[in-house]
């Protein structure tokens, strides 16, 4: 599921700076557990493709760190 975000992400599918669906949403897009969103969103901030801003959400990380 990481690996097809980050993809996705890289493609252009997800633009820069917008909201990732909430890992809820992408559990049911993708057929997996809660628990299972939440890992793949933490692999992608750990990669520094997404950030999360705390009450927020997470976003789509601009590579060159315009955000």
């Amino acid at each position: 599921m990481a690996e097809h975000l980050a993809a996705r992400i890289e493609a252009g599918e997800l633009a820069l700076n917008t909201p990732l669906p909430s890992e809820r949403r992408l559990a049911h897009e993708y057929g997996v557990s809660l628990g299972t969103a939440r890992r793949a969103t933490r692999l992608l901030r750990y990669r520094g493709l997404v950030v999360t801003i705390r009450s927020k959400g997470t976003y789509i990380a601009d590579p060159r760190g315009l955000q």
